[in-house]
């Protein structure tokens, strides 16, 4: 069962606002002092239309009244210009600040072991990637800056119509329970509302993901229909998450607006009232009453784009929740003394209470080749993957040196063991750059030798570019077999002392893949090979044996003496035998 990434708690997601906040301080006080004088400049329009309006009853001279709109035309230009030149500076900074949580998120995401990758599963990482993502960059571009330019606008236009008179505030506060009672019930039950919503969405991804990752074997198996109810399960899940939050704004939207018509209402009445026992002046009712009428628009937009912020604050937890969990390497990375790796005691379970591996110990010489065989399940690429480091053993421990391989760094841990799976990924990009991953500064010949130990220069050099063509999505397309050629090269170029091969030429066909394994042989001479071994030919030339069974290492020895020996390696090595000489080329896969 995949087990979902951590989600940061709303503090951390707070703390961590108000830090990108006082990266661009500058900035930020610009887009405040702009947001400011904009809202300023549309205050004045009211209070000149009042003193209009003032002036035609009380008879003015033409020429007042000329002097008064073209006041308020001023007025209206100078808030327009403000108002873009406010848009534009909000623009920069969100543009900066989404650019920041993207380069850290990816960061952030590079830097999870690969084992927590893998039981997050890949729908909850890519819905963080995509979805999470897009959510907070609609957050950062518009609901932050609208939300504080209504925050902005509110206050001052309170501001002014308290200036008019402090009665017209006094049917302000009808509303005010109807505001902060539905906003209060809102809050506290839509950021749990939102981020159910979002792991529904990871669920129906996931799906998704694996349906089409296996689509043969869906088609083969013939289920299915299996897939599609899945689906329909997970579809389900999210309607009901969504459904949710979709009541919430229901109730909520509607107490809103309650709460700013009953004040218009009442300030029309009040004012109207106020006017006729003289009071109030009618420029000033005028303008009272555009004031209160000025209050709809931020407040609609607060309405509106709270709900945004709410869903991007969701977004910004689960994507700082990539990292919330322990950190995989302490603080520091200490010197390994030798390329020697042992392991002791190892158990290990991808879930608890179902172990895979049950006391396992191992000693792997510096050059020593080692070939790990053993049935389907057996346990050989979960050991791979501990020798690799990519997962972390239950108990016991398997070091590098005499330290343990989950106290070095990503990096340290790269240069010190690589894993090459038959999964093989081929980035957008030309073959130089694939190739070079590893190392990009790495000089063409040291490219074209490595090529030419994984047997690949000839088809490179009939490419139309050779090294410069374009691969991966949208480039020209690599088969399977060439794919692996390439993620051996990086291999190659990578250059750790101790290389786990697991099934890393299984695309191949037996011949190409023994004539490979040969070559890649000279290539890493004198480093520590261990290879997962999918054709017992890799075995028949390994220094040393290890046969996996039930998750223990049963025999250990070279190929000769275990054949002799006459156990479990001796009836694989029969079988495989048999069927070799039965027509089978290469022989049964073993994993």
């Amino acid at each position: 069962m995949n087990r979902p990434l951590p989600v940061a708690t709303t503090a951390q997601a707070r703390r961590y606002a108000r830090d990108l906040i006082r990266l661009h301080p500058g900035m930020f006080r610009a887009v405040i002092g702009l947001h400011v004088a904009a809202a300023l400049a549309g205050l004045a329009g009211p209070r000149l239309l009042g003193d209009l309006v003032q002036g035609v009853h009380d008879h003015a001279p033409m020429s007042e009244l000329d002097q008064t709109a073209v006041a308020i035309a001023a007025f209206v230009v100078a808030q327009a210009l403000l108002i873009r030149s406010a848009h534009l500076a909000s623009a920069r900074l969100g543009e900066r600040v989404l650019h920041r949580l993207r380069t850290e998120f990816v960061s952030r995401v590079l830097a999870l072991p690969l084992s927590r990758v893998e039981s997050a599963g890949p729908g909850d990482l890519l819905t963080r990637a995509t979805r999470d993502v897009d959510a907070l960059a609609q957050c950062v571009r518009f609901a932050v800056p609208e939300t504080l330019i209504a925050l902005i606008t509110l206050g001052l236009v309170v501001g002014a119509l308290v200036l008019v008179s402090p009665l017209f505030a006094v049917p302000l506060l009808v509303g005010v329970p109807f505001m902060v009672a539905g906003t209060r019930w809102y809050l506290r039950r839509a950021p749990g509302g939102y981020l159910r919503q979002n792991a529904a969405w990871a669920e129906v991804t996931e799906g998704l993901a694996e349906t089409v990752q296996s689509a043969r074997t869906v088609e083969a198996l013939g289920r299915g229909h299996q897939r599609i109810r899945r689906t329909d399960i997970a579809l389900r899940h999210s309607w009901r998450a969504e459904r949710y939050t979709l009541r919430l704004r229901t109730v909520w939207w509607p107490l809103i607006e309650t709460g700013y018509v009953l004040p218009m209402v009442l300030t029309l009445l009040a004012g109207g009232w106020l006017y006729l026992h003289g009071r109030i002046t009618l420029g000033a009712l005028t303008a009272a009453v555009i004031y209160v009428q000025q209050l709809v628009d931020p407040l609609d937009r607060l309405v509106g784009w709270l709900d945004e912020l709410e869903i991007g604050a969701a977004a910004l937890a689960r994507l700082l929740g990539v990292a919330a969990g322990p950190s995989p390497v302490p603080a520091g990375t200490p010197e390994t003394g030798s390329n020697r790796i042992e392991v002791r005691g190892v158990r290990f379970g991808y879930e608890p209470g179902r172990e895979v591996l049950h006391g396992v110990d191992l000693v792997l010489e510096p050059g020593e080749r080692l070939a790990v065989v053993g049935v389907s399940g057996a346990g050989k690429s979960t050991l791979g993957r501990l020798l690799a480091g990519v997962h972390r053993p239950s108990e016991g421990s398997v070091t590098v040196g005499g330290v343990p391989l989950t106290e070095l760094s990503p990096e340290r841990l790269r240069a010190e063991v690589a894993l090459v799976t038959q999964e093989h990924h081929v980035f957008i990009g030309t073959l130089r750059d694939n190739v070079a991953l590893v190392r990009p500064a790495a000089p063409e010949g040291e490219i074209r030798a490595a090529l030419t130990a994984v047997q690949a220069l000839n088809w490179v050099d009939e490419l139309p570019d050779g090294l410069d063509t374009v691969v991966g999505a949208g480039g020209r397309p690599l088969s399977p077999e060439q794919a692996q050629q390439v993620a051996l090269a990086r291999l190659v170029i990578a250059d750790p002392h101790t290389l786990v091969l697991d099934e890393a030429t299984a695309m191949l066909d037996p011949r190409a893949a023994r004539d490979l394994e040969r070559s890649l042989a000279a290539v890493v001479s004198g480093r520590t090979v261990v290879a997962i071994a999918h054709r017992l030919f890799s075995a028949h030339d390994a220094d040393r044996v290890a046969v996996v069974e039930n998750g223990r290492i049963v025999e250990l020895g070279a190929h000769d003496d275990l054949v002799a020996a006459g156990g479990v390696y001796a009836t694989l090595w029969r079988s495989w035998q048999g069927e070799t000489r039965e027509g089978a080329p290469g022989g049964r896969a073993l994993s």
